[in-house]
């Protein structure tokens, strides 16, 4: 049901991103969505098996200058995908609480493009989160 996976992503960003980040993050949307578009797909580039969890658009904070936000800015967006998630969630035991796991890691991952990470260096923080590096 879409109101209470709504819920999840809004009580899981705040133990996704410590708060010193919470702080200082403004002028950006999450988006729930039941999965990628095909505009989207074909955007990422995404074979038939593959999909996303979320995705980050927008301008990353550190490139964002002296005159972001003077006039109308459209907030950063992070989309997060419902479906994908809940099937990843379920490849580890499924339930609330996997779900849960999987909104928070996807929160983290895409607020890590929001602050200027690129896709490698995400995946390794993600490695060293994981104490797999």
């Amino acid at each position: 049901m879409r109101e209470e996976f709504e819920r999840l992503v809004t009580e899981e960003f705040p133990k996704a991103i410590p708060k010193q980040f919470r702080s200082v993050i403004n002028n950006l949307a999450f988006l729930v969505e039941d999965e990628p578009s095909a505009e989207t797909r074909k955007a990422e580039k995404l074979h038939q098996n593959e999909t996303l969890l979320g995705l980050y658009n927008g301008v990353p904070y550190p490139l964002r200058g002296d005159l972001y936000g003077v006039g109308a800015v459209l907030p950063d967006t992070i989309t997060l995908y419902q479906k994908p998630i809940e099937e990843e969630a379920s490849e580890h035991g499924g339930g609330t609480a996997a779900v849960r796991t999987v909104i928070r890691e996807t929160i983290w991952h895409e607020v890590a493009h929001h602050f200027g990470m690129d896709e490698h260096t995400v995946r390794r923080r993600e490695d060293e989160r994981e104490g797999k590096k």
